[in-house]
């Protein structure tokens, strides 16, 4: 099994040695042409259209990720218990700031995934599955530390409403 890609599989770009320059390579494209691309490629064309792509990759995760929805519901009780408990504006912060970073990595791990398995395919390749398991690491030591700081700043409420 050979495990080397080679570098116009690995960028997904033509090389320019074997086959000369098509129009349909040249990058520099019209407005009229962005306009006419299919969804996977489009472009913004407003702060609107922005918000939007961004919804849909959130709404991509939320349907498809089984991790991305139990770190949201982690994240929205620990939320909903820092103000139950009514804890300080800076242990809230504190705690609103930690969700964010899974969630971020989440979606950045989701999109890493997506382009390995792109770049890739169906093979394996052992850089695509360092990249994979470096990613979903990245991912589970940001929701450790998580839920050590909710932890941290909770835990000393919920014993005082238990006992």
């Amino acid at each position: 099994m050979n495990n080397d890609l080679s570098l116009s599989r690995l960028f997904l770009f033509k090389s320019t040695l074997s086959q000369p320059m098509t129009k349909t390579d040249n990058l520099e494209t019209s407005e009229q042409d962005a306009a006419q691309r299919n969804d996977s490629f489009q472009i913004a064309t407003n702060l609107l259209l922005s918000f939007k792509y961004a919804g849909q990759g959130v709404g991509y995760a939320f349907r498809t990720q089984r991790n991305f929805r139990i770190h949201l519901i982690i994240g929205v009780t620990a939320l909903s218990l820092s103000l139950y408990f009514h804890l300080s504006a800076v242990a809230c912060s504190i705690i609103s700031l930690t969700i964010a970073l899974v969630l971020v990595l989440e979606l950045l791990n989701t999109a890493l995934e997506a382009v390995v398995d792109l770049t890739v395919g169906r093979e394996f390749h052992q850089l695509a599955k360092i990249a994979k398991d470096c990613a979903a690491g990245a991912v589970l030591i940001a929701a450790i530390a998580a839920l050590l700081i909710a932890s941290v700043l909770l835990l000393p409420n919920i014993l005082k409403a238990l006992f």
